[in-house]
């Protein structure tokens, strides 16, 4: 590429990235946004639609395990909606809630944007009881409303190389359809954003213990549902190394929990 050529690059590409910042909620975060999360959400709609149709898909209706996980999410999300409205950020989120607990080994858990949950049988073991179970739903609905999908998208655009030139190329399809196409890069990429997403899990667990202290769950007991899960990976295998990892370590984890009680305390209503 021509000096001039990548000087141009280089500026509209600092440009779409000063104009292109969202906040977090709760934490006031600013974080980069070049992808249209009304998109994102329609696309996971479609997909947690497909799952839940698939047949190798077991969901599980009506069983004491699946109300609970209904309640729960019922209850998170309400304080997510208060906690939005309270704090001037509803306008930006219209998520249509969905929990379902799906027959499954793998310890898990995840909420799409928007606002689709899925909860595996295989986590209960270790979320053990509700206070648990909202430890895992709270982390994962923070995900979703801390926008870290989209985020995640954004992050890939910036590190593929000659972003600009690769936008370009697909200016015709669809804003979710061109960051998916641009989420391919080298090692040396993939480092980074592993190491950016571990800060999108710290995040995410500060979210959550102050979204179940909302929805009447103890935040102390978080630290015991990330003490159970260490045992659980200890007794699968292990965990790879941390500097390899999406997550922090446990001990890092437990412990940056430990820290954040008080301030998830001061929403706790029993």
């Amino acid at each position: 590429m021509k000096l001039v050529e990548k000087k141009i690059t280089c500026l509209l590409l600092a440009a779409a990235v000063a104009t292109s910042c969202a906040t977090v909620p709760l934490t006031g975060r600013r974080q980069l946004s070049l992808v249209n999360e009304t998109e994102i959400q329609q696309q996971a709609a479609l997909a947690y639609r497909e799952l839940l149709r698939d047949s190798k898909t077991k969901v599980v209706k009506g069983t004491a395990q699946a109300q609970m996980v209904q309640r729960v999410g019922d209850k998170i999300a309400g304080a997510v909606t208060r906690f939005l409205q309270e704090n001037g950020y509803a306008g930006q989120y219209n998520f249509d809630w969905e929990f379902n607990l799906i027959q499954d080994d793998q310890i898990n858990a995840w909420c799409m944007p928007g606002g689709k949950v899925a909860v595996y049988t295989g986590i209960l073991p270790v979320t053990k009881d509700e206070a648990g179970l909202a430890t895992v739903m709270g982390h994962e609905i923070a995900h979703a409303i801390a926008k870290h999908s989209a985020e995640r998208m954004s992050q890939s655009i910036i590190a593929q190389a000659g972003g600009v030139a690769v936008d370009a190329a697909t200016s015709e399809k669809s804003g979710t359809t061109r960051a998916v196409l641009n989420t391919a890069y080298g090692l040396g990429g993939q480092l980074a954003l592993l190491s950016y997403s571990r800060n999108q899990e710290s995040e995410a667990d500060r979210m959550g213990l102050v979204f179940m202290a909302m929805a009447g769950y103890n935040p102390s007991e978080a630290v015991k549902f990330w003490e159970r899960m260490a045992q659980a990976k200890q007794s699968g295998g292990g965990a790879p190394p941390e500097f390899l990892s999406t997550h922090p370590s446990d001990a890092r984890r437990i412990n940056s929990i430990q820290k954040l009680i008080p301030e998830a305390m001061a929403y706790y209503k029993k």
